[in-house]
């Protein structure tokens, strides 16, 4: 193919000449393979049944950690169930990868699911730690409530009023 030739710029030796640029031609779209576009604020949901709401006051990563951790529980996601690679999910929700990161060590963290090199990202025994862990938390609470003086009906009232608080309910 013949190329063009523009003349040398201003200043430079007249022995120059550069070719003359010409558009990159846009690619067809891949069959089967999603647009890269905007996201536009409608839910979106995974394969998995994860979903992120961009009108949730909610940040997507958090959304993403609440959901992985109610399922574990509720044994939707069954213990050693394997999940999507980081950019994986990410692609699949149209997030971040470092969104997506975050929660995965908020919930690895939380012991809700646990990282295995190379091999990958595995639904922990997270009944089991959540219920450790929420024992220890009460523990604490009534060392604490004891320490202040509260009577065991005053603490089960504190308890009450911050759990309603927690989870948004009114009584």
């Amino acid at each position: 193919m013949r190329r063009t030739l523009r003349a040398a710029p201003p200043g430079a030796p007249p022995d120059i000449r550069r070719p003359i640029p010409r558009p990159i031609p846009a690619r067809p779209p891949v069959p089967g393979r999603p647009r890269a576009s905007v996201r536009d604020n409608r839910p979106v949901t995974s394969k998995t049944g994860l979903s992120i709401d961009d009108d949730a006051g909610t940040a997507p990563y958090e959304q993403l950690r609440a959901q992985i951790s109610k399922q574990a529980r509720t044994g939707r996601l069954p213990v050693g169930h394997r999940l999507p690679t980081v950019r994986g999910l990410a692609q699949e929700l149209g997030l971040a990868a470092n969104t997506v990161a975050k929660a995965y060590r908020a919930l690895e963290s939380d012991g809700v699911i646990e990282t295995r090199g190379r091999n990958g990202t595995f639904i922990a025994a997270a009944g089991e730690a959540a219920d450790r862990r929420a024992a220890e938390a009460a523990q604490s609470f009534a060392a604490q409530a004891r320490r202040l003086g509260l009577t065991e009906d005053e603490a089960l009232r504190a308890a009450h009023q911050a759990l309603r608080a927690a989870y948004g309910t009114a009584d």
